[in-house]
């Protein structure tokens, strides 16, 4: 007879590795199930996030914007360097040390938190039996009180635009190039794309990025969307929209991409080519024909607000589920999960999960954008404060930006909040926190905030929505 778990976590990622261990807090008896391995064998935690996604692309982002800054912005600090070099491969190197720590740390914790690691594959049989599928071929095959899901996801291909994993590559591909491509090109400008393309334009690439929608980071604030442009634009990254990709051609170690705009066909060449068109869940062989558990016609799993699924008892989180693919927000969907089975009734707000785009400068919202307001036919108040009225970001010679608080015009109720800007990443988050706590625009004008921080434009933003500002000159002003 197999052996039994109170719960079996399908992925490693952020959503799985968070909910195994937060069962294991719990006292479950728990598994996880990883396919992942590195070349001795060993089974690699931490899923897409942690090996080829969030962590490694910012270890480059930091790595390459300190270089930027050495090569370009030290001199107006009346620093000299001489010319200065990159070393790429050793940048690489760097970034696999960060994340190697990093996944073995979740190897830590979950042993110490008692999760049993399964190496292989997992599928969900009927009566939640779990299939594990190893390297080898062997299968094995585990019972569990509880499963739950968290299969992640990869890189949308597209017809015109196969990877080759040399010249043409995806978001992987495009950590592990061992030079600086003279011209790069990348397909796709949103998050990713814009990560992706800032790293090798920071470090002296020639960036073209080729995208189909007419309108900038449409699912943003468009008033930020628009400042986020010329910023990006004026740093050198060619973004070109309505462009639509039709083919590419792959010759003497150089990519030609064929694509039609407003303007008609068009081609560019380039020595590589980033595809980074979006994410697809991971559900293929996840689920066996009588599992119970239904997929949509996209591929993502159906579930309700607490993420469970048709099957009583289990679970799916992460990016295989309805919302934003977003590491954190599969954390917390893993907690939640995690302490429904024991019992426990947490909840997840989706209103107040912050995006980040990690660029430089940063773009981070939360909540609700302006135009989806209009749309509902909200009535709200606007205000906006610009980081060149920051004493702390014009000292750090970083001052290009803006944040944009929105609120409800009956209630001053917080709605939304979008900034690009220093640290946009972090300032978004002070104000998830207080739209956690039903803050108004007003309670934040109310607070003392440290001064000189950048964060300060988060206070004259909300005092601006009352047209009380203190540090620009106020459009309308209020009693």
């Amino acid at each position: 007879m197999s052996e039994k778990f109170d719960v079996v976590v399908i992925g490693s990622g952020p959503g799985g590795y968070v909910a195994a261990i937060r069962a294991g807090q719990l006292g479950l008896k728990t598994a996880i199930v990883e396919k992942w391995a590195d070349d001795k064998g060993a089974p690699v935690f931490g899923g897409t996030c942690l090996n080829v996604g969030c962590i490694p692309s910012k270890a480059l982002l930091d790595s390459s914007h300190r270089f930027h800054d050495a090569a370009h912005n030290f001199d107006v600090h009346g620093i000299s360097t001489g010319e200065v070099s990159i070393d790429v491969p050793k940048m690489i190197g760097r970034k696999d040390a960060v994340v190697k720590q990093l996944t073995g740390g979740v190897a830590g914790l979950l042993k110490h938190n008692g999760v049993t690691t399964l190496q292989g594959t997992g599928k969900l049989l009927a009566g939640k039996k779990v299939e594990v599928t190893a390297a080898d071929g062997t299968q094995t095959v585990v019972d569990a009180d509880n499963v739950i899901l968290a299969s992640g996801s990869v890189p949308v291909e597209i017809p015109p635009a196969p990877v080759d994993n040399d010249i043409v590559v995806d978001s992987t591909g495009a950590l592990e190039f061992d030079s600086v491509p003279k011209r790069l090109g990348v397909i796709g400008a949103g998050v990713i794309g814009l990560e992706l393309g800032s790293v090798w334009s920071r470090l002296g690439s020639e960036v073209i990025l080729i995208e189909a929608m007419d309108t900038f980071l449409p699912a943003n604030d468009q008033t930020i969307a628009k400042d986020a442009f010329k910023i990006f634009s004026k740093q050198g990254l060619d973004i070109r929209l309505g462009a639509r990709v039709s083919g590419t051609e792959v010759k003497s170690k150089e990519v030609t991409v064929t694509y039609t705009d407003s303007e008609g066909d068009k081609t560019e060449t380039f020595d590589k080519l980033i595809v980074c068109v979006g994410r697809k869940p991971v559900t293929d062989n996840l689920l066996a024909g009588d599992s119970g558990v239904n997929l949509d016609e996209r591929g993502f799993i159906f579930v309700n607000d607490r993420c469970e699924t048709d099957v009583p008892g289990v679970y799916a989180i992460g990016d295989i589920v309805r919302g934003p693919m977003l590491a954190h927000k599969a954390s917390e969907e893993g907690v939640m999960a995690a302490e429904l089975i024991a019992g426990q009734k947490p909840q997840v707000n989706y209103d107040t999960i912050p995006g980040i785009i990690y660029t430089h400068p940063e773009v981070g919202s939360v909540g609700k954008t302006e135009e989806q307001l209009k749309a509902d036919g909200v009535e709200y108040n606007v205000g906006n404060f610009p980081f060149a009225a920051i004493g702390r970001a014009l000292a750090s010679n970083d001052a290009d930006g803006q944040v944009k608080i929105i609120a409800d015009a009956k209630t001053d109720r917080i709605l939304g909040a979008h900034i690009v800007g220093p640290s946009a990443g972090d300032l978004v988050q002070e104000v998830a926190i207080a739209m956690e706590f039903g803050s108004t625009a007003e309670d934040i004008g109310l607070m003392t905030f440290g001064h000189p921080t950048v964060s300060e434009a988060v206070k004259e933003a909300a005092l601006a929505v009352h047209g009380h500002a203190i540090h620009k000159a106020n459009r309308k002003k209020r009693k």
